[in-house]
């Protein structure tokens, strides 16, 4: 099992779950590198990799995946490059569509979280978006299903950039929510990110800074 920063890793006591199910909002990643990490558009090779973040959900809860990601298709175009990028790697593309002024990818992840919560699985989401709170809330609570408690069995997480987390996440770690950072725990940039953060002692490399 890959454990978070200071946190637990690994599903709940009480049972295990047939199956995780990743989210992920490429958006609201993809914009979060560019502008608060470098400062400018991001390079392919900048990019994360999406298998690896596959590849870190398989591992951390020790499931098998579905991964979805989320893409705002409102103009009408498909990116068919990106999209059957994503599909050799196993990755199944949800291009959404809707009226001006919609944010239809929240939408869809919304959506989408609430129909888990009918259901037993992880989730991981792949975000640093506070829109998804109440989903993520009522996932990590008592909802019922046939008499029986899912919440207990159901691992939750989110994968994001640490540091620019929403603070609103981090007030459900007590109540069982795990945060993994992109870089750190899932390692899915080739390159080194010019991060400034918090270091724990115990994981600091001084190597990557004196290149």
């Amino acid at each position: 099992m890959v454990a978070a920063h200071g946190e637990r890793a690994g599903p709940p006591a009480g049972g295990t779950t047939l199956l995780t199910y990743v989210l992920i909002d490429g958006e609201n990643l993809d914009a979060t590198l560019g502008s608060s990490v470098l400062g400018r558009r991001p390079a392919p090779d900048e990019r994360p990799r999406w298998e690896r973040v596959v590849q870190f959900a398989e591992r951390v809860w020790g499931a098998p995946v579905r991964t979805l990601f989320f893409i705002n298709a409102s103009s009408g175009n498909l990116p068919m490059p990106f999209v059957q990028a994503l599909l050799a790697l196993g990755i199944r593309p949800l291009p959404l569509s809707g009226p001006p002024g919609m944010k239809v990818v929240d939408v869809g992840i919304q959506r989408t979280l609430s129909a888990i919560a009918e259901r037993r699985g992880n989730v991981l989401l792949g975000s640093h978006d506070a829109d998804f709170v109440p989903q993520i809330e009522a996932l990590l609570g008592d909802d019922r299903l046939g008499g029986e408690r899912l919440g207990d069995d159901r691992a939750v997480g989110v994968l994001a950039f640490r540091e620019l987390l929403s603070n609103r996440y981090r007030e459900l770690v007590g109540r069982g929510l795990q945060i993994f950072d992109l870089e750190d725990d899932a390692g899915c940039f080739n390159l080194v990110l010019p991060r400034v953060r918090v270091i724990e002692i115990d994981r600091f490399d001084p190597a990557p800074f004196l290149d």
